[in-house]
């Protein structure tokens, strides 16, 4: 610790969590900590599963007696000391919001501050007259008559249902009436048969005095109407928000009006949500070349269905349809008939809404929900508010309108608003907290999300810099931040900013840790920590802890990364590729109308800043587009006018981060099909057959085998209501899924719990002698996972292991054989490399050379420079995020890419291949 104080250290001693050896490390505090080694490690058995679990643990320690209970059952972190351990604040890359309301406006508290600027500032607009709508009272418009016609004569007069004799004894004498739209004063009578417009004064608009004395009273007496002689103009004034010219009324704003997530303020059509889920005719008649008689309504050819489609078919024929003729060259009028029906047959809507009385069935309400797409509500256009919420406008905009803005888009407003003094020093201050989050937005590189994005749709990369940019704008201090890759979906261009923001953290006073793999980040730490050497048991012991400087002295997997870069031949694949699939106009989101080629049987990488049209390009356009025309897939994509190429392609298969299962249940060995096996040689043994157990009895989701208590999960989960719920193992089996009996069967002295126990890398020498699955473990291995345990829950992967099991499912089947398989399928993957150390990536990439020599054709979106570095094609878009993204800046080799001047990724690829 050199000559610091024990204090400004945060002390572990004898750390064993999960692989971590016994391992002791010092953090020093307010500096920026860095822990990295390749995948498997320990980085997040020392991060999170110890320093944030203990600070966890302590946290709830401190609280009610009610969560006290649950204390003694939680397990503590396995380590023997951790001093001086702060406030500790996880920002992981996990995404767990699956709600539609939340929104990047009210995560960052930027929507509710707009809600109190507009319920004090707005100015409501009539939508039919289109004119600004007043309430008044005398000295408002004592200011506004002097204003516009002072010197004018007028007349102050009110009407009233008062009866005559009151106004005549409250001393009204005189009445303005209008003879061939010419005024004329009346002496006031009792006799008078309808209601007069009462005069209270007569007078030149010049005195202030007289002139409110007079608005008062004509105010405190009814309706005022004001007269100016010189423009024959006879003007309404209301004590209450309602138009002058139809008499639509408004109610006075409130900041809850304004909100889309309360009755007092969402739209009644959409409840707040900004779309209606509507009945798909694509999704119900997937194929128009079909005839109804061959099946064009697929939801009907379920043999249980079956009636539904004779007897539409009897009904057709009376109703003057063609059922043998494709379903595409049925009238408008038809196909409207085929979904009401009429006194023949029932229609697709009859059928439908039998299913809605049934929703109480889960089956039915899955059924439903894959036959329905979100349409934008037409009743708000989007907006999520009521009709009287959106009359009211700030220059011009409602605040429907304003959340439709990206951060740059809303700053740029901001900083155009016109505003009066009072106005401005009534929203100085949520303005100042609204520009204080827009730039910390900027800063960690999302200035592309729009407010009104929903959370759920945002990756788990975007979801812990939108975290970071809130913990900014709150200025703890004295906090332990503990961080999980925060550079991950980010281009190398927006790094620099994360770390200077990370920087910004420590300089409050806080202690920053952070898992990452980045070379950048890792050259600008205050402290790095690397483990290893290896991943899983190989893994888990502290290879350096310590300053920088000393680190790049060493001969370690990460120092040598950071030294130097592989000297790469580049390949020029110019004029190589004769198959393309050319998508043609993609228009879709901020995509400008572009056309672009992808090679068949080649690497493409997708690459350019984020928020610059990628996932808009690749997954929403091209991958939807080609899954339709194969059938294999009814999203819609978004806009293009032509896709080309198609008929070269079987298959294209979509690998992406989401899990792989929900369930703890869920385990990589059952996804990858080696569970079957597994099992099988289990219940081969003298001893289970002896008991009279199938294979059946070793599945944890088998009542025959699994622990009665926790139904096989390991884990009894315990609702926290104000807090994440508590997963404590489970007492009956002590976490380990299975029945007492079942886990005394043995193969080679290990029972089925300490065989998922296993890592991959422990199972490939267990499983030695089986071929099959040796070799299928073994590609495991090779993709860098070989740490990860059999039955690990699925719910503790991350989304990037996630995605490299599924590449693993993928082509276990294929790349294990001899024949050549996969010619004609497409794989798309969406970052792969995250949570990827460099030597991990290397295994990846030579994963991918291998599907390529299957003749398979690969696609990734990507910002990772040693990927891009390895492209045969490359698609660069650009040249910002957001509105200023989706232009095509480059299609083609390598060799021409460096060259380019106007593209970011090429400038950062030039300077890696040069390091």
């Amino acid at each position: 610790m050199h000559n610091s104080r024990k204090e400004d250290y945060l002390i572990i001693k004898g750390a064993r969590q999960n692989n971590l050896k016994n391992i002791d490390v010092i953090i020093p505090h307010n500096k920026l900590t860095v822990i990295t080694g390749i995948s498997g490690s320990g980085k997040s058995s020392l991060a999170f599963d110890t320093i944030y679990a203990e600070g966890q643990w302590r946290f709830i320690e401190c609280m009610s007696s009610y969560a006290r209970v649950f204390i003694e059952k939680l397990p503590r972190p396995d380590v023997d000391l951790i001093d001086n351990l702060r406030p500790t604040i996880a920002l992981e890359q996990r995404n767990p919001i699956k709600g539609s309301r939340a929104t990047v406006g009210t995560h960052t508290e930027i929507y509710d501050y707009l809600r109190i600027i507009f319920s004090k500032v707005a100015k409501p607009v009539c939508p039919k007259c289109n004119e600004e709508i007043k309430s008044w009272n005398s000295s408002k418009l004592t200011q506004e008559l002097l204003e516009k016609y002072a010197g004018k004569r007028a007349f102050i007069v009110f009407e009233t249902d008062e009866s005559k004799e009151k106004l005549i004894q409250l001393g009204f004498s005189r009445v303005l009436i209008f003879e061939n739209n010419n005024p004329i004063v009346k002496e006031l009578t009792k006799s008078d048969e309808k209601l007069k417009m009462v005069i209270v004064d007569r007078l030149v608009l010049s005195n202030a005095s007289r002139l409110n004395d007079s608005l008062e009273i004509a105010f405190r007496m009814g309706q005022v109407k004001i007269y100016i002689v010189e423009d024959a103009n006879l003007l309404h004034f209301f004590s209450e928000p309602i138009c002058p010219y139809c008499g639509m009324k408004t109610s006075e704003p409130s900041p809850l009006l304004f909100s889309f997530n309360h009755p007092h303020g969402a739209c009644p059509q959409c409840k707040g949500f900004g779309y209606l889920l509507k009945y798909d005719e694509s999704i119900i008649v997937p194929d128009k070349e079909l005839s109804l008689a061959e099946g064009a309504i697929e939801i009907w050819e379920k043999p249980t269905l079956k009636w539904w489609k004779q007897q539409l078919l009897k009904g057709a024929k009376l109703s003057g349809i063609n059922v043998n003729i494709p379903y595409r060259m049925l009238s408008q009028e038809q196909k409207n008939l085929i979904f009401t029906g009429n006194q023949y047959f029932y229609g697709v809507n009859d059928f439908l809404e039998e299913l809605e009385k049934k929703r109480y069935k889960v089956h039915v309400r899955v059924f439903l929900s894959r036959i329905r797409k979100p349409v934008v509500c037409p009743h708000c256009k989007g907006k999520r508010l009521k009709d009287t919420a959106l009359m009211f406008k700030i220059n011009g905009l409602d605040i429907g309108d304003i959340n439709f803005m990206s951060i740059s888009q809303l700053k740029e407003w901001i900083q155009s608003l016109k505003l009066s003094q009072e106005e401005a020093k009534i929203s100085e201050e949520p303005l100042r907290q609204i520009s204080e989050k827009l730039e910390f937005l900027e800063r960690v590189g999302l200035s592309y999300l729009t407010l009104d994005r929903q959370i759920k749709t945002l990756s788990g990369g975007e979801y812990q810099r939108l975290n970071i940019s809130n913990q900014l704008s709150n200025r703890l201090t004295a906090t332990l931040y503990v961080l999980d890759e925060p550079t991950v979906g980010l281009h190398p261009k927006d790094t620099d900013r994360i770390i200077a923001v990370l920087k910004d953290l420590t300089e409050y006073g806080n202690t920053v840790v952070v898992v990452e793999h980045d070379k950048d980040v890792i050259k600008n730490a205050d402290w790095l920590i690397e483990l290893g050497p290896g991943g899983g048991s190989l893994g888990g012991e502290v290879v350096y802890s310590g300053e920088l400087k000393k680190f790049l002295n060493l001969d370690t997997v990460t120092a040598n990364y950071l030294k130097k870069s592989e000297c790469l031949a580049i390949k020029n694949y110019k004029n190589l590729f004769k198959n393309f699939i050319t998508l043609k106009n993609a228009h879709g989101h901020n995509l400008k109308n572009i056309t672009v080629h992808f090679p068949m049987n080649a690497l493409t990488v997708v690459t350019g800043i984020s928020g610059s049209g990628k996932s808009s390009l690749v997954v929403d356009t091209f991958y939807k587009a080609v899954a339709n025309q194969l059938g294999i897939d009814t999203q819609k994509a978004l806009a293009f006018e032509d896709i080309e190429g198609v008929k070269n392609i079987k298959a294209i298969k979509l690998i992406d981060q989401s899990p792989i299962g929900r369930t703890p249940k869920s385990m990589p060995v059952t996804y990858l099909g080696l569970y079957g096996k597994i099992r099988d040689i289990f219940a081969s043994q003298k001893e289970a057959k002896l008991r009279g157990f199938s294979s059946g009895a070793f599945s944890v989701n088998s009542p025959q085998g699994y622990c009665p208590q926790c139904k096989g999960e390991g884990y009894i989960r315990v609702q926290m209501f104000f807090f994440e719920d508590l997963f404590l193992p489970c007492e009956d089996c002590e976490g380990k899924r299975f029945r007492k009996e079942v886990l005394e069967v043995k193969y080679k002295d290990k029972n089925i719990h300490e065989v998922l126990s296993m890592s991959f890398d422990e199972a490939y020498e267990f499983f030695y002698e089986d071929n099959i699955l040796r070799e299928k473990i073994n590609l495991i291995r090779e993709l860098g996972l070989g740490y990860l345990r059999l039955g690990q829950p699925a719910t503790t992967l991350s989304g990037g292991e996630a995605q490299r099991i599924k590449i693993c499912e993928e082509i276990l089947s294929s790349i294990t054989g001899k024949k050549s398989t996969l010619k004609g399928v497409v794989y798309i993957l969406d970052e792969p490399t995250v949570g990827l150390h460099y030597e991990d990536i290397k295994k990846f990439l030579n994963i991918v050379k291998r599907l390529l020599d299957k003749s398979a054709t690969v696609i990734i979106i990507e910002h990772n420079l040693q990927v891009i570095s390895e492209a045969q094609w490359i698609i660069d878009l650009g040249p910002e995020g957001g509105d200023k993204g989706g232009h095509l800046l480059y299609e083609g080799d390598l060799t021409e890419f460096l060259k380019l001047e106007n593209s970011y990724t090429a400038k950062y690829l030039r300077e890696y291949l040069k390091s």
